[in-house]
Protein backbone atom coordinates (compact mmCIF):
# COMPACT_ATOMS: atom_id res chain seq x y z
CA UNK A 1 0.00 0.00 0.00
CA UNK A 2 1.09 3.52 -0.60
CA UNK A 3 2.44 5.98 2.32
CA UNK A 4 0.42 8.77 3.19
CA UNK A 5 3.03 10.72 1.18
CA UNK A 6 3.13 8.59 -1.98
CA UNK A 7 -0.61 9.18 -2.22
CA UNK A 8 -0.33 12.67 -2.07
CA UNK A 9 2.49 12.87 -4.91
CA UNK A 10 0.49 10.49 -6.61
CA UNK A 11 -2.32 12.73 -7.17
CA UNK A 12 0.11 15.44 -8.43
CA UNK A 13 -1.11 17.63 -5.58
CA UNK A 14 0.67 19.06 -2.96
CA UNK A 15 -0.03 19.33 1.51
CA UNK A 16 0.01 22.69 1.50
CA UNK A 17 -2.18 23.21 -1.29
CA UNK A 18 -4.42 21.46 0.90
CA UNK A 19 -3.67 22.81 3.85
CA UNK A 20 -5.15 26.06 2.63
CA UNK A 21 -8.51 24.85 1.62
CA UNK A 22 -9.37 23.58 5.15
CA UNK A 23 -8.87 27.44 6.05
CA UNK A 24 -12.00 27.77 3.34
CA UNK A 25 -13.78 24.99 4.95
CA UNK A 26 -13.02 27.05 8.62
CA UNK A 27 -14.86 29.98 7.20
CA UNK A 28 -18.48 26.95 6.64
CA UNK A 29 -17.22 25.46 9.60
CA UNK A 30 -19.67 26.53 12.54
CA UNK A 31 -21.00 23.13 12.48
CA UNK A 32 -20.80 21.24 15.96
CA UNK A 33 -21.80 17.80 14.63
CA UNK A 34 -18.24 16.45 15.57
CA UNK A 35 -17.14 12.62 14.55
CA UNK A 36 -14.45 11.14 16.77
CA UNK A 37 -12.44 8.42 15.17
CA UNK A 38 -10.72 5.86 17.41
CA UNK A 39 -8.23 3.16 16.49
CA UNK A 40 -7.85 1.47 20.29
CA UNK A 41 -9.06 -0.80 22.74
CA UNK A 42 -12.55 -1.09 23.97
CA UNK A 43 -11.83 0.68 27.08
CA UNK A 44 -10.87 3.84 25.05
CA UNK A 45 -14.24 3.56 23.54
CA UNK A 46 -15.55 3.20 26.25
CA UNK A 47 -13.67 6.13 27.72
CA UNK A 48 -14.93 8.62 24.91
CA UNK A 49 -18.43 7.30 24.71
CA UNK A 50 -19.71 6.35 28.34
CA UNK A 51 -17.57 9.18 29.74
CA UNK A 52 -15.42 12.22 27.96
CA UNK A 53 -18.40 12.61 25.13
CA UNK A 54 -21.36 13.09 28.01
CA UNK A 55 -19.33 15.69 29.86
CA UNK A 56 -17.98 17.67 27.10
CA UNK A 57 -22.04 17.82 25.87
CA UNK A 58 -23.36 18.50 28.92
CA UNK A 59 -20.41 21.78 29.44
CA UNK A 60 -21.21 22.74 25.96
CA UNK A 61 -24.84 22.41 24.95
CA UNK A 62 -25.34 22.28 20.94
CA UNK A 63 -22.32 20.08 20.49
CA UNK A 64 -23.12 16.04 19.28
CA UNK A 65 -20.55 14.15 19.06
CA UNK A 66 -20.40 10.77 17.97
CA UNK A 67 -17.56 7.76 17.25
CA UNK A 68 -16.09 5.76 14.89
CA UNK A 69 -14.48 2.71 16.40
CA UNK A 70 -11.70 0.72 14.73
CA UNK A 71 -10.97 -2.37 17.14
CA UNK A 72 -6.88 -2.61 17.74
CA UNK A 73 -6.57 -0.47 14.82
CA UNK A 74 -6.69 -3.06 12.51
CA UNK A 75 -7.78 -1.05 9.23
CA UNK A 76 -5.11 1.90 10.48
CA UNK A 77 -3.71 1.71 6.65
CA UNK A 78 -7.10 2.36 4.83
CA UNK A 79 -7.98 5.06 7.52
CA UNK A 80 -4.41 6.74 6.87
CA UNK A 81 -4.75 6.39 2.83
CA UNK A 82 -9.20 7.88 3.60
CA UNK A 83 -7.30 10.71 5.39
CA UNK A 84 -4.90 11.62 2.88
CA UNK A 85 -7.22 11.09 0.04
CA UNK A 86 -9.77 13.46 1.28
CA UNK A 87 -7.28 16.30 1.79
CA UNK A 88 -5.99 15.88 -1.50
CA UNK A 89 -9.15 16.30 -3.40
CA UNK A 90 -10.49 18.98 -0.45
CA UNK A 91 -13.20 17.08 0.35
CA UNK A 92 -14.60 16.00 4.30
CA UNK A 93 -12.79 12.99 5.27
CA UNK A 94 -15.37 12.41 7.86
CA UNK A 95 -13.83 12.66 10.90
CA UNK A 96 -13.24 15.68 12.96
CA UNK A 97 -10.85 14.32 15.44
CA UNK A 98 -8.04 11.18 15.18
CA UNK A 99 -7.47 9.22 18.38
CA UNK A 100 -4.85 6.37 17.05
CA UNK A 101 -1.28 5.48 17.49
CA UNK A 102 -0.54 6.89 14.03
CA UNK A 103 -1.58 10.56 14.90
CA UNK A 104 2.45 11.34 14.84
CA UNK A 105 1.94 9.86 11.49
CA UNK A 106 -0.72 11.90 10.10
CA UNK A 107 1.71 14.97 11.47
CA UNK A 108 4.64 14.27 9.54
CA UNK A 109 2.55 13.89 6.26
CA UNK A 110 0.89 17.04 6.62
CA UNK A 111 -2.66 16.32 7.31
CA UNK A 112 -3.13 17.83 10.73
CA UNK A 113 -4.14 21.01 11.03
CA UNK A 114 -1.37 22.80 13.51
CA UNK A 115 -2.05 23.03 17.40
CA UNK A 116 -1.24 25.75 19.03
CA UNK A 117 -2.18 27.61 22.42
CA UNK A 118 -4.14 30.16 20.51
CA UNK A 119 -6.63 27.82 19.04
CA UNK A 120 -6.08 25.60 21.81
CA UNK A 121 -5.53 27.20 24.95
CA UNK A 122 -5.52 23.82 27.08
CA UNK A 123 -1.79 23.27 25.27
CA UNK A 124 -0.18 25.65 27.44
CA UNK A 125 -0.61 23.60 30.53
CA UNK A 126 1.05 20.58 28.75
CA UNK A 127 5.14 20.28 29.17
CA UNK A 128 6.59 21.02 25.60
CA UNK A 129 8.47 18.11 25.50
CA UNK A 130 5.27 16.56 25.35
CA UNK A 131 3.72 18.47 23.24
CA UNK A 132 6.50 18.05 20.55
CA UNK A 133 6.69 14.71 20.54
CA UNK A 134 3.71 14.57 18.69
CA UNK A 135 4.46 16.13 15.89
CA UNK A 136 2.85 19.14 13.96
CA UNK A 137 -0.65 18.68 14.65
CA UNK A 138 -0.44 16.08 17.69
CA UNK A 139 -3.18 16.78 20.58
CA UNK A 140 -1.60 15.10 23.65
CA UNK A 141 -4.30 14.34 26.10
CA UNK A 142 -3.73 11.16 28.68
CA UNK A 143 -0.91 8.91 29.39
CA UNK A 144 0.02 5.22 30.35
CA UNK A 145 2.66 3.08 30.40
CA UNK A 146 3.00 -0.82 29.97
CA UNK A 147 3.65 -2.69 33.46
CA UNK A 148 4.91 -5.87 34.04
CA UNK A 149 1.65 -7.26 36.48
CA UNK A 150 2.39 -11.03 38.39
CA UNK A 151 0.68 -12.99 40.67
CA UNK A 152 2.00 -12.89 43.91
CA UNK A 153 0.56 -16.12 45.47
CA UNK A 154 3.12 -17.83 42.53
CA UNK A 155 5.98 -15.13 42.37
CA UNK A 156 7.59 -14.01 45.09
CA UNK A 157 10.15 -11.67 43.86
CA UNK A 158 9.33 -10.43 39.99
CA UNK A 159 12.14 -9.50 37.55
CA UNK A 160 13.60 -6.36 38.19
CA UNK A 161 15.66 -6.13 34.64
CA UNK A 162 14.42 -7.30 31.26
CA UNK A 163 17.64 -9.89 31.41
CA UNK A 164 15.87 -11.51 35.19
CA UNK A 165 12.16 -11.34 32.97
CA UNK A 166 13.89 -13.20 29.95
CA UNK A 167 15.63 -15.56 32.13
CA UNK A 168 12.13 -16.42 34.77
CA UNK A 169 10.16 -17.01 31.02
CA UNK A 170 12.67 -20.16 31.00
CA UNK A 171 12.72 -20.66 33.90
CA UNK A 172 8.67 -21.02 34.38
CA UNK A 173 7.00 -22.44 31.12
CA UNK A 174 3.77 -21.52 29.98
CA UNK A 175 3.40 -18.96 32.76
CA UNK A 176 3.74 -15.92 30.52
CA UNK A 177 2.86 -15.03 27.49
CA UNK A 178 1.73 -11.52 25.88
CA UNK A 179 -0.41 -10.11 23.23
CA UNK A 180 0.58 -9.85 19.26
CA UNK A 181 1.65 -6.94 18.62
CA UNK A 182 -0.91 -6.29 16.20
CA UNK A 183 -3.54 -6.82 18.51
CA UNK A 184 -2.61 -4.57 21.29
CA UNK A 185 -0.41 -1.92 22.67
CA UNK A 186 0.70 -4.22 25.78
CA UNK A 187 2.20 -6.75 23.52
CA UNK A 188 3.80 -4.05 21.40
CA UNK A 189 5.51 -2.61 23.98
CA UNK A 190 7.32 -6.00 25.52
CA UNK A 191 7.92 -6.86 22.03
CA UNK A 192 9.93 -3.52 21.06
CA UNK A 193 11.51 -3.52 24.73
CA UNK A 194 13.34 -7.07 23.49
CA UNK A 195 13.88 -5.44 20.20
CA UNK A 196 15.76 -2.52 21.54
CA UNK A 197 17.80 -4.32 23.89
CA UNK A 198 19.98 -5.00 20.86
CA UNK A 199 19.50 -1.26 19.17
CA UNK A 200 21.94 1.71 19.24
CA UNK A 201 20.62 4.59 21.08
CA UNK A 202 20.83 6.71 17.90
CA UNK A 203 19.14 4.41 15.81
CA UNK A 204 16.29 4.29 18.20
CA UNK A 205 16.41 8.02 17.84
CA UNK A 206 15.57 7.40 14.34
CA UNK A 207 12.80 4.51 14.99
CA UNK A 208 10.44 7.10 17.66
CA UNK A 209 10.80 9.85 15.43
CA UNK A 210 10.29 9.06 12.32
CA UNK A 211 10.29 6.18 9.43
CA UNK A 212 13.65 4.99 8.94
CA UNK A 213 13.90 1.36 7.65
CA UNK A 214 17.31 0.99 7.46
CA UNK A 215 17.41 0.87 11.09
CA UNK A 216 15.45 -2.38 11.12
CA UNK A 217 18.39 -4.93 10.68
CA UNK A 218 19.43 -3.91 14.28
CA UNK A 219 15.79 -6.12 15.47
CA UNK A 220 17.36 -9.04 14.08
CA UNK A 221 19.27 -10.23 17.60
CA UNK A 222 15.68 -9.28 19.31
CA UNK A 223 13.36 -11.30 17.01
CA UNK A 224 15.73 -13.94 17.13
CA UNK A 225 14.98 -13.92 21.32
CA UNK A 226 11.49 -13.75 20.90
CA UNK A 227 11.48 -16.93 18.56
CA UNK A 228 13.57 -18.50 21.07
CA UNK A 229 11.14 -17.87 23.68
CA UNK A 230 8.36 -19.68 22.07
CA UNK A 231 8.37 -23.24 23.92
CA UNK A 232 8.10 -21.40 27.59
CA UNK A 233 5.45 -19.23 26.95
CA UNK A 234 1.99 -20.33 26.81
CA UNK A 235 0.24 -22.42 24.32
CA UNK A 236 3.87 -22.42 22.70
CA UNK A 237 4.41 -19.60 19.60
CA UNK A 238 0.30 -19.06 20.09
CA UNK A 239 -0.46 -15.57 21.06
CA UNK A 240 -3.56 -13.86 22.79
CA UNK A 241 -5.67 -11.56 20.58
CA UNK A 242 -5.58 -8.27 22.77
CA UNK A 243 -4.40 -6.86 25.66
CA UNK A 244 -7.85 -7.76 27.59
CA UNK A 245 -7.40 -11.70 26.63
CA UNK A 246 -3.71 -11.59 28.34
CA UNK A 247 -5.67 -10.05 31.59
CA UNK A 248 -7.73 -12.54 31.50
CA UNK A 249 -5.60 -15.25 31.14
CA UNK A 250 -3.81 -13.64 34.65
CA UNK A 251 -6.52 -13.03 36.18
CA UNK A 252 -8.01 -16.51 36.28
CA UNK A 253 -4.39 -17.94 36.87
CA UNK A 254 -3.57 -19.86 33.86
CA UNK A 255 -0.32 -17.70 33.88
CA UNK A 256 1.91 -15.76 36.50
CA UNK A 257 2.94 -12.87 34.36
CA UNK A 258 2.33 -10.63 31.46
CA UNK A 259 2.90 -7.11 30.61
CA UNK A 260 0.06 -4.49 30.55
CA UNK A 261 -1.39 -1.30 30.39
CA UNK A 262 -1.58 0.65 33.37
CA UNK A 263 -4.78 2.54 33.32
CA UNK A 264 -6.30 -0.97 32.07
CA UNK A 265 -4.59 -2.55 35.18
CA UNK A 266 -5.39 -0.13 37.65
CA UNK A 267 -9.03 0.27 36.19
CA UNK A 268 -9.68 -4.09 36.48
CA UNK A 269 -8.49 -3.60 40.30
CA UNK A 270 -11.06 -0.76 41.02
CA UNK A 271 -13.86 -2.60 39.09
CA UNK A 272 -12.69 -5.87 40.86
CA UNK A 273 -11.86 -7.50 37.25
CA UNK A 274 -8.68 -8.07 38.60
CA UNK A 275 -7.88 -9.88 42.01
CA UNK A 276 -6.51 -8.53 45.17
CA UNK A 277 -3.42 -11.08 44.46
CA UNK A 278 -2.51 -9.46 41.07
CA UNK A 279 0.23 -6.47 41.47
CA UNK A 280 2.51 -5.01 39.15
CA UNK A 281 5.98 -3.35 38.48
CA UNK A 282 8.39 -1.96 36.00
CA UNK A 283 11.64 -3.30 34.67
CA UNK A 284 14.15 -1.31 33.44
CA UNK A 285 17.23 -2.28 31.03
CA UNK A 286 15.35 -1.10 29.20
CA UNK A 287 11.52 -0.68 30.69
CA UNK A 288 8.65 -0.91 29.09
CA UNK A 289 7.45 1.86 26.65
CA UNK A 290 4.70 4.45 27.61
CA UNK A 291 3.72 8.26 27.14
CA UNK A 292 1.36 10.34 25.79
CA UNK A 293 -1.50 9.65 23.13
CA UNK A 294 -2.11 12.06 20.93
CA UNK A 295 -5.17 13.37 18.85
CA UNK A 296 -5.14 15.02 15.50
CA UNK A 297 -7.50 17.44 13.39
CA UNK A 298 -7.42 16.57 10.28
CA UNK A 299 -6.73 19.65 8.04
CA UNK A 300 -9.88 18.82 5.32
CA UNK A 301 -12.44 18.73 8.22
CA UNK A 302 -14.67 21.50 7.34
CA UNK A 303 -15.54 21.40 11.61
CA UNK A 304 -12.37 23.10 12.54
CA UNK A 305 -13.26 25.36 15.13
CA UNK A 306 -15.87 22.93 16.73
CA UNK A 307 -13.05 20.40 16.54
CA UNK A 308 -10.55 22.65 18.31
CA UNK A 309 -13.25 23.38 21.37
CA UNK A 310 -13.58 19.76 21.84
CA UNK A 311 -9.54 19.44 21.86
CA UNK A 312 -8.74 22.08 24.39
CA UNK A 313 -11.64 20.97 26.72
CA UNK A 314 -10.05 17.74 27.29
CA UNK A 315 -6.32 19.87 28.72
CA UNK A 316 -9.42 21.12 31.26
CA UNK A 317 -8.72 20.02 34.67
CA UNK A 318 -12.16 18.80 34.95
CA UNK A 319 -11.55 16.46 31.76
CA UNK A 320 -8.34 15.79 33.07
CA UNK A 321 -9.92 14.20 35.79
CA UNK A 322 -12.32 12.38 34.38
CA UNK A 323 -9.52 10.70 32.19
CA UNK A 324 -7.99 9.45 35.51
CA UNK A 325 -10.81 8.20 37.22
CA UNK A 326 -12.37 6.19 34.16
CA UNK A 327 -9.69 4.73 32.80
CA UNK A 328 -6.53 5.98 35.63
CA UNK A 329 -5.10 7.31 32.33
CA UNK A 330 -1.82 9.37 33.30
CA UNK A 331 -2.61 13.60 33.15
CA UNK A 332 -0.86 15.35 30.63
CA UNK A 333 -1.50 19.12 32.17
CA UNK A 334 0.08 19.76 35.34
CA UNK A 335 -0.52 17.96 38.65
CA UNK A 336 -0.70 21.21 40.74
CA UNK A 337 -4.23 22.29 38.35
CA UNK A 338 -5.92 19.03 39.45
CA UNK A 339 -7.93 17.80 42.55
CA UNK A 340 -6.21 16.49 45.32
CA UNK A 341 -6.75 12.44 45.23
CA UNK A 342 -5.46 12.73 41.56
CA UNK A 343 -2.46 14.20 42.55
CA UNK A 344 -1.84 11.36 44.70
CA UNK A 345 -2.41 8.70 42.68
CA UNK A 346 0.36 10.25 40.24
CA UNK A 347 2.82 12.07 42.24
CA UNK A 348 5.81 9.57 41.04
CA UNK A 349 3.88 9.12 37.24
CA UNK A 350 6.09 11.81 34.72
CA UNK A 351 5.00 11.93 31.58
CA UNK A 352 7.28 13.75 30.42
CA UNK A 353 10.26 11.29 30.98
CA UNK A 354 8.58 7.79 29.98
CA UNK A 355 10.16 5.84 27.16
CA UNK A 356 7.90 6.49 24.31
CA UNK A 357 7.25 3.62 21.32
CA UNK A 358 8.27 3.39 17.66
CA UNK A 359 6.53 5.78 15.13
CA UNK A 360 4.02 4.72 13.48
CA UNK A 361 5.40 2.93 10.42
CA UNK A 362 8.24 1.65 11.84
CA UNK A 363 5.64 0.02 14.71
CA UNK A 364 3.91 -1.49 11.34
CA UNK A 365 7.12 -2.83 10.47
CA UNK A 366 7.68 -4.39 13.59
CA UNK A 367 4.38 -5.62 13.37
CA UNK A 368 4.79 -7.64 9.95
CA UNK A 369 8.24 -8.56 10.76
CA UNK A 370 7.11 -10.50 14.03
CA UNK A 371 4.30 -12.09 12.09
CA UNK A 372 7.12 -13.61 10.01
CA UNK A 373 9.63 -14.33 12.42
CA UNK A 374 8.01 -15.61 15.91
CA UNK A 375 4.80 -17.34 16.00
CA UNK A 376 5.34 -20.88 16.18
CA UNK A 377 8.98 -20.92 15.42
Amino acid sequence: MLTSVAVVAAAGLTLAGCAQSSSAADATGSDKKLTVFISADTNIQDLWQKTLIPAFEKANPGYDVSVDFDLHGLHDQQTVAKLTAATVQHKDPGYDLVDAGFVAQLAASGLLTKATPTDIPGLKDVPSDVRAAGGVGGIPYRGSSVVLAYDTKTVATPPKTLDDLLAWIKANPGKFTYNSPDSGGSGGAFVTTVLDKSVSASDRTKMVTGYAPETETAWDTGFATLAGLNPYVYQKGVYPNGNNQVLDLLSSGQISMAPVWSDQFVTGKKTGQIPANIAYTQISDPSFTGGASYLGIPSASPRQKAAETLASWLLTPDAQALVSDSISGYPVIALAKLPAPVQALFKDADIAHLRPGYFATMSADMNKAWAQKVPGK
